[in-house]
């Protein structure tokens, strides 16, 4: 039985918005222009003011107006009557606000929308998630979007991964709209793997540039990446066709050639010589792919999958390699026949 039945007497379902982010405010825009009102959760009260008094996330998302029906709030239980919660807190902090949400609502569809590996655990989101909530009350919201082209209603389209078909129809009716385009999929792992590795392979993009070797390196990268994504996606039981898609190959191609992704902006700095405690420090957002690289790499010995290029940045990130050096290692690796690699771990 599908989950959206207990909806089915609801004309217009609550629709609220977990973290307050440059990300999480951008998905209130695009749901704010179909729904009559959308909550929006910020653990910050500087975010929350900024909101409902100059309607402008300033602090996160400085010079994009939002709409006045985005409601802000720091109080929790302000979702608990949410049919749906789009869940937008940065990966490493979610454990304990999902617990402290399960508390309040016991019947909502949690959307995640995260990208990220919990480092502690090695868990993915959903993982994370199944802690508190039931399987069937989650789904996976994933692809190539950056926050402000979002929030300015540019055209976007991203993967909407939920367990039940049904469920997952239901759920694109209020999410997307014409410009925010939601594409189906019942791969959840497959929708989470491609948007947490592709934060570690943007920074090593982003080194690539920074250290100007050109766009040809920087496009081998990239393709050499989306073989990492493939074998650790395999490991994990994700379908091929999930990571080829938006949420995975998709949201590498963007993210992987843009400053304006906040891990390409580091590797470029880390190519250019800074230290990556100076960047991150100076940010008041997160930049995923270095809280999840430690995790990326822990999960890849786990599972015996060879990941030269997230390895190398983890190394570069906690200390135990310079960017030249790491460099060289790649450059130094043994020649091999592309397909075997790809298929084999060679």
């Amino acid at each position: 039985m599908s989950h959206i039945n207990q909806f089915a007497a609801v004309a217009e379902p609550s629709i609220a918005v977990l973290g307050a982010g440059a990300w999480g405010t951008a998905l209130a825009c695009v749901l704010a222009h179909k729904h009559a009102e959308i909550m929006l959760w910020a653990n910050e009260a500087e975010t929350v003011a900024a909101v409902n008094q100059r309607h402008e996330n300033t602090p996160f998302l400085a010079g994009v107006p939002l709409p006045e029906t985005i409601k802000a709030t720091a109080a929790l239980e302000d979702l608990a009557d949410a049919d749906i919660i789009l869940m937008v807190v940065p990966a490493q902090f979610a454990r304990p606000v999902l617990a402290a949400l399960a508390a309040l609502n016991d019947k909502a569809m949690l959307v995640l929308c995260a990208k990220g590996i919990e480092r502690d655990s090695l868990q993915l989101m959903s993982d994370v998630a199944r802690a508190h909530f039931a399987p069937q009350r989650l789904a996976v919201l994933s692809g190539p979007s950056f926050a402000a082209d979002v929030a300015r209603g540019l055209p976007t389209a991203v993967t909407l991964a939920c367990a039940d078909v049904e469920t997952g129809a239901w759920l694109a009716t209020h999410i997307g709209t014409a410009h925010f385009r939601t594409y189906l999929s019942d791969d959840i792992t497959g929708a989470e793997i491609g948007g947490a590795i592709k934060n570690v392979l943007a920074i090593a993009c982003g080194i690539v540039a920074g250290k100007g070797l050109g766009e040809s390196a920087r496009a081998a990268l990239t393709a050499r990446g989306f073989v990492e994504m493939s074998r650790l996606g395999a490991a994990l039981g994700a379908k091929p066709e999930t990571l080829s898609g938006l949420s995975g190959l998709g949201d590498l191609i963007l993210t992987c050639a843009s400053d304006t992704s906040r891990n390409f902006s580091l590797g470029r700095a880390l190519g250019e010589g800074d230290k990556a405690e100076t960047v991150l420090g100076a940010r008041n957002s997160v930049s995923e792919g270095a809280m999840s690289a430690a995790a990326v790499a822990a999960l890849a010995d786990k599972h015996g999958v060879d990941m030269p290029i997230c390895r190398a940045v983890n190394s570069i990130l906690s200390g135990d390699a310079g960017v030249d050096e790491a460099i060289n290692d790649l450059l130094a690796r043994p020649v091999a026949r592309e397909n075997d690699e790809m298929i084999k771990g060679a």
